[in-house]
C-alpha cells in the first residue's frame, strides 16, 4: 500500500509587515548598535593617536638617554630626584679621572 501526500493549503493570510510598535523596537536596537560601533571607531581613532604620541615621547627619551651616556657614561637616572646611579666600573673610571 502506498502512501500518498496530502498537500494542506493554509488558506489564513500571511502577514506583510511587522507592527509599528516591532518596528520601532528594531530601528531603535539597530540604530544603538550603530552608535555604539560609531563610539568604537571614534576610541580607536583616539587610541591610535595616543599610541603614536607614545612612539613621539619614547624616541624623545632614547635621545635623552643617548645624551646622558655620552655625558656621564651611564643613562641610569634615578627619574624622583635625578641622581645618577653610577654601576661599579662606570664609579671606578670617573674616580681616575
Amino acid at each position: 500500500m502506498a502512501k500518498t501526500k496530502e498537500k494542506i493549503v493554509d488558506l489564513k493570510a500571511k502577514p506583510e509587515k511587522i507592527t509599528d510598535e516591532q518596528l520601532k523596537k528594531v530601528q531603535e536596537t539597530v540604530n544603538s548598535i550603530n552608535r555604539g560601533n560609531l563610539e568604537i571607531g571614534s576610541m580607536e581613532v583616539k587610541k591610535h593617536e595616543i599610541m603614536h604620541g607614545i612612539a613621539g615621547l619614547r624616541d624623545q627619551l632614547k635621545v635623552l638617554q643617548d645624551e646622558f651616556q655620552k655625558e656621564y657614561g651611564t643613562f641610569d637616572v634615578d627619574i624622583q630626584n635625578g641622581t645618577i646611579n653610577y654601576t661599579e666600573e662606570n664609579g671606578k673610571a670617573n674616580k681616575k679621572d
